[in-house]
């Protein structure tokens, strides 16, 4: 009965991404107080780790779950991120959408946004750099940096990340 007042709270005070049942009423109440009443993160409209950093919240369609729920994330929507659903997000992932121009620092380069399919997995540590798609079913390996896009059902590692296996399809449990 507690959780499920707490859950109402959290939907009518920050939203309905607060009040996702995935995430127990605690955790949820914990990100509550960091984002809304200590304003760490307070421009996200879901639940992020306080130590998580994001930015242009706006550019990220977020799929099904709360990235950044992992601590140490680095989210930079500036040119977009689009994450399906069912994906996964490990700590310290950085997904960094747009780069310095090699001739002018302080220029940005325009670039697609990172699109990231359903049912995928990126471990702790990876990076996703700006216009990279991974295809649904896709598990990058903790530590890598992917700069290429890659197709479904495959697991990816190494610096930079290549395809290590063909995966099976997933199967939702």
């Amino acid at each position: 009965m507690i959780s499920k007042l707490i859950y109402l709270f959290l939907r009518v005070a920050a939203g309905p991404a607060f009040s996702n049942p995935r995430f127990s009423a605690k955790v949820l109440l914990r990100h509550f107080l960091w984002q809304k009443i200590l304003r760490r993160n307070a421009h996200v409209p879901w639940p992020v780790h306080p130590t998580t950093v994001v930015k242009y919240a706006r550019n990220i369609e977020r799929g099904t779950r709360n990235p950044g729920m992992a601590p140490w994330c680095y989210l930079d929507g500036r040119n977009g991120i689009r994450i399906g659903t069912n994906t996964w997000i490990g700590p310290r992932v950085s997904l960094i959408s747009m780069n310095h121009d090699p001739v002018d620092y302080s220029h940005y380069l325009e670039a697609k946004p990172i699109k990231i399919g359903d049912n995928c997995w990126i471990a702790a540590g990876a990076i996703i750099t700006a216009g990279v798609e991974l295809g649904d079913h896709t598990v990058v390996a903790a530590g890598a940096v992917v700069t290429r896009s890659t197709p479904g059902n495959v697991l990816v590692g190494g610096v930079p990340a290549k395809i290590l296996k063909q995966l099976p399809d997933y199967k939702s449990g």
